[in-house]
């Protein structure tokens, strides 16, 4: 199992006492750890050192962590990278950036080290697939809606026969969405269904998520599947009846 392994983690941090206090706990937990103090020495070594996970700063010299998140997730062999951003920052809409540059989840400065050693454990069964839904069964392994289409088995998506490039999240959440065409699923059952259930997660970053999911599906031009329902949640549809 995943959690049984030791991960190979790059800690990008360019505060050199935060950096030794993360590596240690880190390591000390049977992972093995890459510490660097700045962005360009982070982008060298996730190409030649291919770590597992990436704890990533905010700000750093060379290229800042929402920099090189964004570069990460453009190219094709880092796009399903697990990035945790790490930032001094509290405020709600900081928190929401760094999601939306393509972080899978976040931790405030400073952190408990408990903390950090249970959201490494949810990014990681996350990013394996391992959701609170049953897997889909051999049979739905391709699925599509309009002109979606989810090869699940090549975790492959498109649109109009346009590759479409997705987050391991929004995957997730297109995923349910696609199985249950039509029904209003409330964010409590989005959450239910694409991220672990055994850490907390606050309901707002769905709408985060599906914002980001609705850019990746209508930037081919298509109309907009997936529709806000208000007071309840979201639901695909594509104005037919079934």
């Amino acid at each position: 199992m995943l959690e049984d392994r030791p991960l190979r983690i790059l800690v990008a941090e360019d505060d050199a006492a935060l950096s030794v206090m993360l590596s240690y706990n880190l390591e000390a937990a049977g992972h093995l750890v890459m510490p660097v103090d700045n962005g360009l020495d982070a982008l060298r070594e996730v190409t030649e050192w291919k770590p597992d996970l990436v704890l990533l700063d905010w700000m750093m010299p060379g290229l800042s962590g929402v920099d090189l998140c964004r570069r990460l997730r453009m190219a094709t062999v880092t796009r399903y990278l697990p990035i945790i951003m790490l930032t001094a920052r509290g405020e709600e809409q900081d928190s929401v950036h760094a999601l939306d540059t393509g972080a899978d989840d976040y931790l405030v400065k400073p952190c408990g080290m408990d903390v950090l050693h249970a959201r490494v454990r949810a990014v990681m069964r996350r990013s394996a697939g391992r959701t609170a839904t049953p897997a889909v069964a051999q049979a739905e392994d391709v699925l599509t809606f309009a002109d979606i289409t989810l090869d699940h088995a090549g975790r492959r998506v498109s649109r109009a026969g346009t590759p479409l490039a997705l987050g391991p999240t929004e995957y997730r959440i297109l995923l349910h969405l696609l199985r249950n065409p039509r029904r209003v699923f409330s964010r409590a059952e989005i959450l239910a269904a694409a991220w672990d259930d055994r850490i907390h997660v606050e309901e707002r970053t769905v709408d985060v998520h599906i914002r980001r999911l609705r850019l990746a599906l209508n930037a081919t031009g298509g109309a907009d599947l997936i529709r806000t329902v208000r007071s309840s949640g979201y639901m695909l549809d594509d104005g037919k009846v079934a």
